[in-house]
């Protein structure tokens, strides 16, 4: 008992002193110098460094506006991204995880990273392994250690055996002494893996990913490429051939894209943080936004998670009321590992000190019951009524509690305990518990049914009672419900019987997992929603999982969002924010993409070609600023939850592409009359870039319907900016003026030709998706 009293406060300074302290740098949210580098070393800040060296060289200082672009956005980006990290830091708070641990004799809370070595800490059911441990004190304690070895099945611990960080209790209780910390603990890089969730499934990121794999790869040979033709095209001009070899090159960098991005998930981190929502993984809002089937428990979800003793109802006749009572005023009190059901327990039954323990086995989501054996030898079980008895009397009565919603508890007395396992069990009452169903639990099932979200209830009580609440709290189609029982034990099969089913009674923490497996492999994003240790596996391994910072540490370290004042409700604000983020994303993105694309073709044409490239940076500077920039600066700062069906990059690319070739087509029309009518650079240069940044317009245009008053003043005020700026300083530009005669009738032919040309490209790809479309489904 000496070593239960754990460490006094002296101790504890001398392990802190000598730097055994379980910190092991890790944070949800990072550093401020992991921002700035994250910021500044970046691939293409380095490749505008290097072009902006060659303008310097080159002597026409006017082409370097694209560096001041790079520089206010790397500092806009750090400022963001410091009041998200005070944001995140303030609320993490919140979910810190916590470890009841003995010191000087009093059990108190200490944050895991403070755990030292030699530390007593008290484990039970929901409670994370933060730091390697040997059990000292045993009470049926139960480890999950999935997460560590991939296997779901409970592992019981003994006095003296070790338990791992990275696993957690799913029933049972003890005591734990530290004999590793931080970076020290067993097979620290697999355990560091095991406590990372999965990432959440994003398509933007991967989409983008692709995008900066390719252009990194061919941004440089292409460059090569082009300065070769444009100083065999000027041999006697090295400085304007380096400056037009810039310009083709800068077009090609997406950098506002991946800043773009980068940026509106930080943003959205901050946004939902005010809406109590705590994103552990920035890409897991792009997921919930595209969630079409979420998943969640019944309790804490729909219901408040409080219970209530409703009805004792006697089966056998050897036992009075007054003796069940006295039965469970001891059996209630006796158990270490407290949930809803205990606590309802306790408040309806008198605690009392007729009955001790000699043994126990703890209640577990695997068995659906717990039992005692007292110091008189006799046991009883009280669990699920399905898992104990197979007498239809009794269990038509459960049927009838069921049918209102009731939940349904069996106590029975078996013969004797053995290595966790009862034999021989007599029914002695049934004792029924009613759920509080949450006030807004109806709205927000009518909110996800207007997304076109599917929800699933996962419950491990009776499918009938579950369905019955779920018809109470407002869930359409609830009274198709299914015994999870029934349900195969592979994903495959799964697919097949999943259905329209609704509810799901009975269901144990694999199955939940399975559940979620199968609705993927079925092409569904999936979510979870959950708060108990039978959560954790389907949380993991869902595209967005989600968890109740009132629920098991398990729970909240495996999810991607915690939701901080643990109301589902809140989860109709969270996903119509995720959904404006990932819209106005989708719509900008289309902006950056296209001039990415024909500067990318263009290049690649004027560089095999070696014909004189017809942009400057300034010119390229112009079309991003006032075409792209700014506009997509505003179309940020609007709440538009429409997201394209299609997919990212399927929906940017039906934009983009339609427009970036149209740009293609136009620049060589003009190169064509440069050919034929002998014009001179300047005038090619000036029509060409005239009719890009038309083209770059329309694009806007696409991108901001259908048209309301924010939209119709961005596009206007930017046009209207453009103007001014090619009449002011055209010789800046490269061009001749906007008033020339011969640039006006170009120019407004070109335009025409231009909005006709968009339109013809966009129809010949709506009509190749949609042949592809019909042969993917003609042929399976």
């Amino acid at each position: 008992m000496n070593e239960l009293k754990g460490l006094s406060q002296q101790e504890v300074q001398e392990r802190i002193e000598q730097g055994q302290v379980n910190y092991t740098g890790q944070s949800i949210s990072k550093t401020k110098k992991e921002i700035v580098r994250q910021h500044t070393l970046t691939y293409f800040n380095f490749l505008n460094i290097f072009l902006a060296v060659l303008i310097v060289i080159s002597g026409q200082l006017q082409n370097l506006t694209f560096i001041g672009v790079m520089v206010a956005n790397t500092i806009l980006g750090i400022i963001q991204e410091f009041k998200v990290k005070k944001t995140i830091d303030k609320l993490s708070v919140v979910t810190v995880e916590k470890v009841k641990t003995l010191r000087n004799g009093q059990l108190i809370d200490v944050p895991v990273e403070e755990l030292v070595m030699d530390d007593i800490i008290f484990l039970t059911a929901g409670n994370q392994i933060g730091t390697d441990c040997k059990v000292v004190e045993n009470h049926a304690l139960e480890i999950n250690e999935s997460l560590l070895t991939g296997e779901s099945v409970p592992v019981k611990k003994k006095e003296n055996d070790e338990i791992y960080a990275g696993t957690f209790v799913v029933a049972g209780s003890g005591y734990a002494k530290v004999i590793r910390v931080g970076n020290a603990n067993y097979s620290t890089k697999l355990v560091n893996q095991a406590k990372h969730k999965n990432l959440a499934s994003s398509e933007m990121r991967d989409s983008i990913e692709k995008i900066i794999k390719v252009m990194s790869i061919i941004i440089v040979p292409v460059g090569l490429l082009l300065f070769r033709a444009q100083y065999k095209a000027m041999p006697n001009d090295f400085n304007t051939a380096l400056v037009k070899t810039v310009g083709g090159v800068i077009g090609m960098i997406p950098e506002g894209l991946v800043l773009l991005t980068s940026l509106s998930f930080v943003l959205g981190v901050g946004r939902l943080a005010k809406k109590k929502a705590l994103v552990q993984q920035m890409e897991s809002i792009e997921a919930l936004s595209r969630v079409d089937v979420l998943c969640l428990d019944k309790t804490g979800t729909i219901t408040t998670g409080e219970l209530k003793v409703k009805h004792i109802v006697p089966i056998s006749n050897q036992y009075t009321r007054e003796m069940i009572c006295d039965i469970m005023g001891s059996f209630a009190f006796l158990v270490d590992d407290i949930n809803p059901t205990q606590k309802a327990l306790m408040n309806y039954f008198t605690k009392n000190d007729k009955y001790h323990k000699k043994s126990e086995v703890p209640f577990s989501s695997e068995r659906k019951y717990r039992a005692i054996t007292f110091d008189d030898n006799r046991s009883f079980v009280l669990g699920a009524p399905e898992f104990l008895t197979d007498n239809k009397e009794i269990l038509d009565q459960v049927s009838g509690y069921s049918e209102f919603g009731l939940r349904v508890l069996l106590l029975g007395e078996a013969d004797y305990l053995e290595e966790g396992h009862y034999h021989s069990l007599t029914p002695v009452c049934l004792i029924t518990i009613s759920d509080i169903i949450k006030e807004d639990a109806h709205d927000t099932f009518d909110y996800f049914k207007s997304q076109g979200v599917s929800i699933k209830v996962l419950s491990g009580d009776n499918p009938l009672t579950v369905s019955r609440v779920c018809t109470l709290a407002g869930l359409d189609n609830a009274n198709n419900y299914m015994d999870a029982s029934t349900l195969p034990d592979t994903v495959e099969e799964m697919k097949q019987v999943l259905g329209e089913t609704c509810v799901f009674g009975r269901v144990k923490p694999e199955q939940k997992q399975l559940i979620i497996k199968a609705f993927q492999e079925n092409g569904h994003v999936v979510g979870m929603v959950g708060d108990g240790v039978n959560d954790v596996l389907a949380i993991k391994d869902a595209d967005c999982g989600i968890a109740m910072a009132n629920g098991a540490d398990a729970a909240k370290q495996a999810a991607h969002i915690v939701l901080l004042d643990s109301n589902f409700s809140s989860m109709k604000e969270i996903v119509n924010e995720g959904r404006v983020i990932i819209a106005n994303i989708e719509k900008v993105s289309s902006l950056y993409l296209t001039k990415t694309i024909y500067s990318t073709i263009l290049s690649l044409i004027f560089g095999f070609f070696c014909l004189t490239y017809p942009f400057t940076p300034f010119q390229l500077s112009l079309v991003s600023g006032m075409a792209i920039g700014l506009p997509s600066f505003i179309i940020t700062l609007e709440h538009d939850t429409t997201m394209s069906s299609k997919g990212f990059l399927t929906h940017v690319i039906h934009t983009a592409l339609p427009c970036a070739l149209s740009v293609v087509v136009l620049v060589l029309f003009n190169f064509l009359l440069k050919w034929m009518f002998f014009l001179n650079a300047k005038y090619f240069s000036t029509y060409s870039f005239l009719a890009t940044i038309f083209i770059s317009f329309i694009v806007l245009f696409k991108v901001s319907k259908p048209l309301n008053f924010l939209r119709k003043f961005n596009i206007g005020l930017n046009i209207l900016l453009t103007i001014g700026c090619l009449y002011a300083i055209p010789t800046y530009f490269y061009m001749y003026p906007i008033t020339d005669l011969r640039v006006i009738i170009v120019v407004a032919f070109e335009c025409v030709v231009a909005y006709y040309l968009v339109a013809l490209i966009t129809k010949a790809l709506d009509n190749i998706t949609e042949y592809r479309r019909w042969k993917r489904e003609k042929h399976g």
